[in-house]
């Protein structure tokens, strides 16, 4: 397609056409830029309807190095490391790389409060459960609205240009996302955990870390930070932000923390108590820290404790997180699709509250993770584990290493490692997909390997 001249002149090269990529060329071209499209694929299925309405110039499969002698602004897709050649040779050129939500953030209203949130686990749960109760929220007012976007699937940029003065976005950030802002700025950062994952595309630990803290990076002392007391590294993220603390263990002195069985909120020596942890809509250790987390965000914003209590109750969770899909023949199933990590898949399996077979893998793509906590987190209640994909190796030594011997591989389709999952499994067991591992290679995301697992389970009779 081409490219038709815009008043401003300027041209936008977007590198990586996934769904940032999309909204972020449909946003620049409502706001007169040129759009040059691009990605490694020469051609991406359904792309062309996706960007129906606006004009664009197809330079799919071009190596973008070519392309920035046309570029004033490259919005580069978050897989994208900002140390790439080719985008250090565009910075030297003068072009300037951002990425999707600091270009999101720049189109909003500067008058919209952004309440982000980030961790290696738990932030898309957490993430839904606080925009849940600041859509409760500005229900109750009659004014405003809050926009759940980010890394939760709905990316920044699709809404930047609705948003208000008195709105609310709720933001689900990662570590990929950070590497590219510029002047992105949360007024509410709730930081949930810090561990290993991502090595591979960020090259250690202590860089993947950094990029973490970089959600900070742009507070002012009139923001705020919510910081899990009971994580090593969060605990000591260094911001200009008030910083409130959340813990399952102890009391802190400002924020969200568990006294005698009921979750409480505490700032400048005022407390409110909200709901008995017990009643919680979520289930497990994990969901407790993601939901005091949501506590400090809520309370620190101004929402009152019966709305927050409210929401607290009865939310039920996400989408392919510990997502119950079907009892079948004394067997209940569940979906952890989105345990993408061992750190993740440790969390589903201390939540289980029955013997469980286990289901491993399923993915074609190597994070080169460390799998022996999945196994030392068993404390007896996973009787059996079954495995497939890329990381099968990996997984069996790290259950040698670990002296567990009920596991065994299962090279055949998706299909075949449910049914002998099942076939494991007896009245009143549970089978839980949780792979710990990435779905790409073998599907195109987490999502996708949830919805065929529920899809499989309730075919089955």
């Amino acid at each position: 397609m081409c490219r038709t001249p815009k008043p401003n002149g300027k041209t936008a090269l977007i590198v990586g056409m996934a769904k940032s990529g999309i909204s972020s060329a449909k946003l620049l071209y409502k706001k007169g830029y040129n759009i040059i499209i691009n990605d490694l694929k020469p051609e991406i299925p359904g792309l062309e309807e996706a960007l129906s309405g606006i004009r664009y110039t197809n330079r799919l499969g071009v190596a973008p190095e070519a392309l920035l002698e046309e570029a004033d602004l490259m919005v580069i897709s978050p897989v994208i490391p900002i140390f790439k050649p080719f985008v250090k040779k565009a910075i030297a050129m003068g072009v300037e790389v951002i990425g999707e939500i600091e270009l999101g953030w720049r189109y909003s209203s500067r008058g919209a409060k952004f309440v982000c949130i980030g961790g290696t686990n738990g932030k898309t749960t957490t993430t839904a459960l606080t925009g849940e109760i600041f859509k409760a929220y500005h229900a109750r007012l009659g004014s405003g609205q809050a926009f759940v976007l980010g890394n939760i699937g709905i990316p920044i940029t699709e809404h930047a240009l609705e948003t208000r003065p008195g709105d609310t976005v709720v933001a689900e950030t990662a570590a990929l996302q950070f590497e590219s802002i510029v002047n992105f700025r949360c007024n509410a950062a709730g930081l949930l955990n810090i561990t290993e994952d991502h090595v591979n595309r960020f090259g250690s630990m202590e860089a993947y870390i950094a990029a973490k803290m970089r959600m900070f990076e742009n507070q002012t002392e009139d923001d705020f930070a919510a910081l899990n007391a009971d994580d090593p590294i969060v605990s000591k993220a260094e911001t200009r932000a008030r910083k409130l603390f959340f813990s399952r263990l102890h009391e802190v002195e400002n924020g969200a923390f568990v006294r005698d069985g009921r979750i409480v909120f505490r700032m400048d020596g005022e407390e409110t108590e909200l709901i008995p942890a017990q009643e919680l809509g979520i289930i497990g250790s994990h969901n407790l820290e993601n939901a005091l987390c949501a506590v400090c965000l809520s309370c620190c914003m101004g929402v009152p404790a019966d709305i927050i209590s409210e929401v607290l109750r009865s939310f039920k969770g996400v989408e392919h997180r510990i997502e119950f899909t079907r009892t079948f023949k004394g067997v209940t199933f569940y979906n952890d699709s989105k345990g993408t990590n061992p750190e993740s898949t440790v969390k589903a399996v201390e939540a289980m509250t029955r013997p469980t077979v286990l289901i491993l893998g399923a993915g074609n793509y190597d994070k080169q993770s460390d799998y022996r906590p999945v196994f030392r987190a068993f404390n007896g209640r996973i009787k059996a584990v079954v495995v497939n994909g890329s990381n099968t190796d990996a997984i069996m030594k790290a259950a040698a290493d670990e002296g567990y011997e009920n596991i065994q591989a299962c090279p055949d389709d998706f299909a075949e490692l449910i049914y002998t999952s099942f076939s494991l499994a007896e009245d009143g067991d549970a089978v839980l997909l949780s792979p710990a591992c990435a779905s790409w290679g073998m599907f195109d995301n987490y999502e996708q390997r949830g919805e065929i697992f529920k899809q499989i389970v309730n075919d089955m009779k």
